[in-house]
């Protein structure tokens, strides 16, 4: 696989930024371009599912193709796996309970892996273009469902949303511990510099996680609170 012999990934570089630029406008464009009609609002939902189950087999591809079989590389036991499923369920069969774990999953932390990836090198490396592709695909369609399938969090989408995500630490707890691998990052911070690195120690960061993702699902509901609100003003006395 010659595209594997590319740069050292540069964060904040050209490419990453156009990735990053593209994973919102694209949506945000298409949402326009389509959201009067239903037939092509569902055209674009399968779009997007064939986008991500070919990005996941073509990521397969590359694992066996390079010979990286392992429990690390091959178990869907990251926090991403999780939220690429809810965001095919949602896009396949539109519902209310995958949308919001899809929705808080994908830019609480699939975005954030966007902006600070793991990854080593930059594009064209393949895994590069996989990795961009895949996840910044599971935010664009998060971000489509929103704006063209009107498709929104609710109040009480957040204790769903934290006890979904309360099961997903348990469930990679103990596959890191079956499997001695790493997934969720809860037994150590990723090798390259990410967000976490400014965090404490371990185990003391895995705390500082859960309440920074809190603090973030909260910020990616406010918008909907502020437009309730402004929608349905508390009455006066």
């Amino acid at each position: 696989m010659g595209s594997l012999m590319s740069h050292p990934f540069v964060l904040f570089g050209r490419d990453h930024l156009i990735v990053l630029a593209l994973t919102f406008i694209v949506p945000v464009v298409l949402a326009l371009l389509t959201r009067r009609s239903m037939a092509t609002v569902r055209a674009a939902r399968l779009a997007f599912a064939t986008w991500l189950i070919s990005t996941w087999v073509l990521w397969f591809w590359m694992i066996f193709d390079l010979g990286w079989q392992s429990p690390q590389t091959l178990l869907p036991m990251h926090l991403c796996d999780w939220a690429t499923i809810a965001t095919i369920i949602t896009l396949l069969v539109p519902n209310q309970k995958t949308y919001e774990l899809a929705y808080f999953w994908c830019l609480c932390g699939t975005l954030l892996a966007m902006i600070t990836p793991d990854l080593k090198s930059d594009f064209p490396d393949m895994r590069f273009i996989i990795f961009f592709a895949f996840h910044g695909g599971v935010v664009a369609s998060t971000l489509y469902l929103t704006f063209a399938a009107r498709l929104r969090p609710y109040l009480s989408s957040i204790p769903r949303v934290i006890g979904w995500t309360f099961v997903y630490f348990l469930a990679a707890s103990a596959v890191d511990w079956a499997f001695n691998v790493n997934f969720g990052y809860l037994r150590a911070k990723p090798p390259t510099a990410t967000i976490m690195s400014v965090l404490a120690p371990w185990p003391w960061y895995i705390a500082e996680l859960a309440a920074m993702a809190i603090v973030l699902i909260l910020i990616f509901y406010a918008p909907f609170f502020i437009r309730d609100r402004i929608a349905s003003p508390p009455a006066s006395d």
